[in-house]
């Protein structure tokens, strides 16, 4: 039985989904885990298509960090190696005496306390050539920084959804049935409002001999809570209204489809809305689990606590 054939008549298309119909046209899953859509631009030249703010914005600090240090590690090296070019005596406060790798150790030196615009005044450059570099570095140096204070500044005050999901989704025992579940957490010491949750199947499938993209509505069981502050799994109940409704775990197992998870909340701090998303593939879903609760009460029975370490843990039931 073909995965048509499965899906329930009553389940609802989605046809806002932004994908398209063309299934021919799509490689591999639709949204990445860490919730970017899994799409390579090409067709333009790659200083057309990159947004170098968003690029150093959004990625990771190791990153970031090494690049500001790359950057001015070899942008001192340049200068210095200048410098030395145009020779050591034009700059005073350097013996001559001293080896070459002293010397361009010295250039060095003088070239960041002067992108830096420290200037403790040990080294001076001579002549019009050196001055000329030397006041071309300090300016670099003040618009590089200025670029710098900006990104730092963008990095910090970004509205971030610091939401965690789980690693699998899960097809678990639900009232006399099933559900799939989804876990999410906050994992900082952020203040979550509104919180709002969608679900949506997405299959690629043959239909009239032709591969097509179709997208089904999963109800939740909740779909809005006014406080995220433990942990929220989200249930689609699998009844009769559910294009699930049918599927086995041979049918999990045997089929190519993906589960898309939207998320979108307000965050207090940022006084802003931020989004998360994620997504998980038929062989991320875990058939016949239900996860381990993530919080319990205090041992003096004045708090609450909400183990993080949890997120992914399960255990395995009959469904």
């Amino acid at each position: 039985m073909s995965f048509l054939d499965k899906i329930n008549l009553k389940a609802v298309l989605d046809r806002n989904t932004g994908f398209g119909t063309n299934a021919n046209s799509y490689g591999g899953r639709f949204i990445n885990k860490n919730g970017v859509a899994n799409v390579e631009k090409r067709g333009m030249h790659f200083l057309h298509r990159i947004s170098w703010y968003h690029t150093m914005i959004d990625m990771p600090s190791w990153k970031f960090f090494g690049i500001i240090f790359s950057f001015y590690l070899l942008i001192n090296f340049v200068f210095a190696s200048i410098y030395f070019v145009i020779g050591m005596e034009h700059l005073d406060g350097i013996p001559l005496t001293y080896s070459q790798l002293v010397q361009f150790g010295q250039a060095y030196f003088f070239s960041a306390q002067t992108f830096t615009t420290v200037g403790y005044g040990h080294i001076s450059p001579q002549g019009f050539v050196t001055s000329f570099i030397a006041a071309t570095e300090a300016l670099i140096g003040l618009l590089t920084f200025a670029i710098a204070t900006g990104l730092f500044f963008g990095r910090f005050s970004k509205p971030t959804a610091f939401l965690k999901f789980s690693h699998n989704a899960l097809i678990a025992p639900y009232k006399e049935g099933r559900a799939l579940m989804v876990r999410m957490t906050p994992f900082k010491n952020t203040n979550f409002t509104d919180a709002e949750a969608k679900i949506t199947l997405g299959m690629s499938v043959e239909e009239n001999g032709v591969k097509v993209n179709k997208f089904y509505s999963l109800d939740l069981e909740l779909s809005k809570i006014n406080l995220l502050t433990l942990s929220w799994t989200l249930v689609h109940p699998i009844d009769d209204q559910s294009p699930l409704y049918d599927f086995t775990k041979e049918d999990f197992e045997n089929t190519v489809g993906e589960i898309l998870v939207f998320v979108k909340t307000f965050d207090e701090l940022f006084s802003n809305t931020v989004a998360a998303r994620t997504s998980y593939t038929f062989d991320e879903i875990v058939y016949g689990a239900k996860f381990v609760s993530m919080y319990e009460r205090s041992g003096d029975k004045t708090k609450t606590i909400l183990d993080l370490d949890k997120l992914n843990h399960y255990e395995i039931v009959e469904v």
